[in-house]
């Protein structure tokens, strides 16, 4: 007996309705972004590891997908080195290239390599698929979409103001309430001058990135176990702890951090942006635990929450003043967000915010009596498609019971019915799925009522 197919935990397969509702997705962001002036590009799926490994962290380094070599990839290697080397070590002598873990770093890949075709400031939009090798579970999936816009070649913060606004203008297009969560990576770096671990910042930042996935009492443990002393995770908790008004946190954290230059750096960096977007329609919030795990970035941070669906970020990003120099390019600023379209697509799902016209792609289908009423049929159509109405014929001369089972299968609003009555009048029936209600139409009537 043939094993029954499937897919690889954390991929999907999407359904035509699902496609559409993607799209909608897609085409809204995608709008959106080309209204702030940016422009797309695309990289290819898989990347060499030289350029992937080490940016990411550990922990990011551990979810690369590895591609193993093509041809006898076990050829030069030794019995000595499959007993001896670590996994990790193993894998980099038998794969050379991985798929990307965002899209992020090969976009550093490919403004250094283009770097005399671009204008600068670059202004570029990407949206393409990536994969983690991370464990499955309601939200987060191995092969997911993102959908990227970053801006090189400027240290404005005008920048990140931009990018602010286009969050809330895609979220208000899609009706979605969000919080804007915001942190900045230089704040973090003065947190741990002021408890005396400026060495651990990575390890605080690993850590207290995951606050709201595995609670406080882990966080400190996890901290506890990066070598942090108990009077340094005591002195972090009132930090972590902290609520009140935006203005009230940065007060506060003035207070805190005097002396430490680049903590005070980071406050005026968030201050500054907080100050330009008061207009916004979304919640903005600065977020002391707000952390973004990866090791790129250096300034702003921001992650976004939906208000109405538990559901982890559908939206992050941040400034990143080097990441090209890893490549032979360096000083080169960036800022970025990167919204996760598979999420939103669950969260649209979820509080069902599809517009009608998405969920219903065929607007309108002829039922098939036979050669000479589809051959009637068949100019009417070509006239709706030029004025942009999608419509379509059943192929097959079958029972009108299983036509009309198949327009409501795919939630097609009108039928046109062409009989031998309609061909002698010139007419067409046009009947309305939702409420029965039968009208007798010239075509050009049947046109005015499409549209």
């Amino acid at each position: 007996m043939a094993q029954k197919p499937s897919i690889p935990k954390g991929t999907r397969d999407f359904s035509p309705m699902e496609m559409a509702k993607r799209n909608y997705i897609f085409d809204t962001i995608r709008s959106v972004y080309a209204l702030y002036g940016f422009q797309q590009i695309e990289t290819p799926a898989m990347e060499n590891l030289s350029t992937l490994m080490g940016k990411y962290g550990d922990e990011g380094d551990k979810l690369l997908f590895k591609i193993l070599n093509s041809g006898d990839f076990m050829r030069d290697i030794t019995d000595e080195q499959i007993h001896q080397d670590s996994s990790n070590k193993l894998a980099t002598r038998l794969c050379e290239k991985g798929l990307r873990y965002d899209l992020t770093v090969p976009f550093a890949r490919y403004v250094v390599q283009h770097r005399d075709e671009l204008t600068m400031p670059f202004r570029r939009y990407q949206i393409q698929p990536v994969w983690r090798a991370d464990r499955p579970q309601k939200g987060r999936y191995r092969e997911f979409y993102q959908c990227d816009a970053d801006v090189v070649g400027s240290d404005s913060l005008l920048n990140e103001v931009e990018l602010m606004q286009i969050v809330d203008t895609v979220f208000r297009c899609f009706g979605v309430r969000v919080c804007i969560k915001i942190n900045n990576r230089k704040i973090l770096t003065g947190i741990a001058e002021l408890i005396g671990a400026a060495d651990k910042i990575v390890d605080i930042t690993v850590a207290i990135d995951k606050l709201d996935k595995i609670g406080l009492d882990n966080v400190n443990a996890e901290l506890r176990e990066d070598g942090l002393s108990d009077e340094q995770i005591e002195k972090l908790q009132p930090i972590i702890n902290l609520s009140g008004t935006n203005d009230e946190k940065l007060a506060v954290m003035r207070e805190a951090l005097v002396g430490i230059e680049v903590g005070q750096k980071g406050l005026d960096e968030v201050e500054f942006v907080l100050s330009k977007l008061s207009d916004l329609t979304s919640e903005l919030e600065l977020d002391l635990t707000l952390a973004r795990g990866l090791n790129y970035y250096t300034g702003c941070i921001f992650e976004v929450k939906a208000l109405d669906v538990q559901i982890g970020s559908i939206t992050g990003g941040g400034r990143y003043d080097n990441l090209t120099g890893i490549f032979g390019m360096p000083g080169l600023s960036g800022v970025g967000i990167s919204f996760g379209a598979d999420r939103i697509f669950d969260v649209l799902n979820q509080l069902e915010l599809y517009p009608e016209s998405v969920v219903s792609a065929t607007r309108l289908l002829f039922v098939n009596f036979g050669e000479a009423e589809a051959s009637y049929s068949l100019p009417i159509l070509a006239k709706l498609r030029a004025a942009g109405i999608p419509c379509e014929i059943y192929p097959d001369s079958v029972k009108m019971k299983k036509q009309m089972a198949y327009a409501n299968q795919k939630a097609i609003p009108f039928v046109a019915i062409v009989g031998e009555t309609e061909m002698q009048e010139g007419k067409v029936t046009l009947k309305d799925m939702t409420t029965g209600e039968q009208r007798l139409l010239t075509p050009e009537e049947l046109l005015e009522a499409m549209r």
